[in-house]
């Protein structure tokens, strides 16, 4: 007992190191699993607002991107609780959150929103491929030799269909407006999922750095920019590598003209990218110089950890590397494939580096205000939970909305590039 007892109360030790004046009770307890956590639901709610562009707004050059950021949403919606599970030392009771929802703490919220969410996103996908689920099941119907293989898929898109086989006129039009309603009422619920993840910083008195009313809505405007540049760069490499591999499939037919990432609707993407990450920016600054005009009691350690101890995350990696950077990459004129993979990557970084500085930052710090914490991310696990809470761990949270991507674009598909078959 006496084992398990010291390693629960040491909980942090392996990547804590400690400066100056602490308390004895001190460590670094929320690590990159609780970074992951809300850069996972950003790009939730960044990929559903992107989707939006055209169901809502009717941006129709946007349609393919559209559908491809939609299905993709939702498959880093079931990543997003995840990283909560690996940074629980006992998630045996975490259904409980979805189980007995209520709104007497942020993160039981959680439950109702992210299941409410779910379900909407579950919907509109639904009304979106409806009619391709019925052809194919159709399709699969008219063959009496069915493989093993064409059973299964027979059996799960007849299933998909649940029972609508009407795909004419009158009842594509109201899918169409069935679509546009359920991402109306998507947009403020995505916005809420991942605002109340800055809620649940903003709201914690006992530390100076997260206590601000302004960080829901940092954290929301930072997710739009976050979600928007992953499905950008994921689109362009999906796109690139499906042209990349046609041509090295017929190589003999030049005549064959095949379509990758369509340079205008990056451009115009872009353009959303960058008035989010304007909003973006403006928000964060101003908290900073509120915060240095208001000079509360705790500005002075705050002060030392902005602009001393965390400089460098802060204005040189997240504000110049991870904003200004990309945002000058992206007013150029000009905009090419490859500038827009460098700036995305690059904005990605900003907002990872936001989230580490809001993470770890707001630790690093002594309650005593006499002292410093430094976290030390484990590279190499030596147990399971240095994996949990190190490298490992992040990179399994950061591949599986792939997975689960590559999955449902199975049955789902997106991003169908064309041939044009020209006379040879």
């Amino acid at each position: 007992m006496i084992p398990e007892i010291q390693e629960l109360v040491v909980h942090g030790a392996d990547w804590t190191h400690k400066e100056l004046f602490t308390y004895p009770n001190e460590y670094i307890y929320w690590t990159i699993q609780i970074v992951m956590y809300p850069l996972m639901t950003g790009f939730v709610a960044g990929a559903f607002v992107l989707s939006s562009l055209y169901h809502v707004f009717g941006q129709k050059d946007l349609k393919d991107l559209a559908k491809f950021s939609l299905v993709f949403s939702f498959a880093l919606l079931l990543v997003a609780p995840m990283p909560l599970l690996f940074h629980l030392q006992q998630p045996q009771r975490n259904h409980n959150v979805f189980m007995t929802p209520h709104f007497t703490s942020a993160i039981a919220a959680f439950g109702l929103v992210f299941s409410l969410y779910a379900a909407l996103v579950a919907y509109e996908i639904w009304f979106v491929y409806r009619k391709h689920f019925v052809e194919t099941a159709l399709s699969l119907r008219k063959n009496a030799d069915k493989t093993m293989v064409e059973n299964i898929q027979y059996f799960t898109y007849n299933l998909l269909t649940l029972g609508a086989y009407d795909v004419s006129k009158e009842s594509s039009e109201r899918d169409e407006k069935a679509v546009k309603l359920l991402a109306s009422i998507g947009i403020p619920i995505a916005c809420f999922l991942h605002g109340y993840a800055g809620f649940i910083f903003g709201s914690v008195k006992a530390n100076a750095l997260w206590m601000t009313p302004l960080m829901p809505v940092i954290f929301i405007m930072s997710a739009i920019v976050s979600g928007v540049a992953l499905c950008m760069l994921t689109y362009i490499i999906i796109m690139e590598w499906k042209k990349f591999n046609a041509k090295r499939k017929h190589e003999d037919r030049m005549s064959m003209e095949i379509k990758g990432a369509e340079i205008e609707v990056i451009r115009k993407s872009s353009r959303y990218l960058i008035y989010a990450m304007i909003a973006a920016i403006t928000l964060e600054v101003l908290d900073l110089v509120f915060r240095g005009y208001t000079a509360m009691k705790s500005w002075d350690i705050l002060r030392s950890v902005i602009y001393g101890k965390d400089f460098a995350n802060i204005f040189i990696l997240q504000y110049t590397l991870g904003n200004i950077v990309p945002f000058a990459m992206l007013l150029l004129p000009g905009l090419t494939i490859r500038r827009t993979v460098i700036a995305t990557i690059l904005v990605m970084f900003g907002v990872f580096m936001m989230r580490w500085n809001v993470v770890i930052g707001g630790q690093s710090f002594s309650l005593s205000f006499a002292g410093y914490m430094h976290y030390t991310l484990p590279v190499i696990p030596h147990n399971a939970e240095t994996f949990r809470e190190g490298v490992g761990g992040a990179l399994v949270i950061a591949v599986l909305p792939f997975i689960f991507f590559w999955f449902f674009n199975k049955f789902a598909p997106t991003l169908q590039f064309t041939k044009k078959d020209m006379s040879e």
